[in-house]
């Protein structure tokens, strides 16, 4: 009987680690789904702000070459 009940301290506490590790690896993942979102979001940002310089870039130049011939 001993021998049964080592086995089931040690699969009690093994089941106990494994959800300790399940939990914190949902956890991180919550953050890193979030972080990534925000990235989106920067990213989305920043490629607009770098068309309406392409755009502004575009009309200078166009300028600039009226302005010498």
């Amino acid at each position: 009987m001993a021998k049964k009940d080592k086995f089931t301290a040690v699969g009690a506490r093994v089941g106990a680690a494994l959800g300790k590790a399940n939990k914190e690896a949902h956890r991180r993942a919550k953050k890193v789904s979030a972080a990534s979102k925000v990235a989106k979001e920067e990213l989305h940002d920043i490629s607009k702000q770098v068309e309406a310089l392409k755009k502004q870039l575009e009309k200078t130049a166009k300028r600039l070459k009226s302005a010498l011939t």
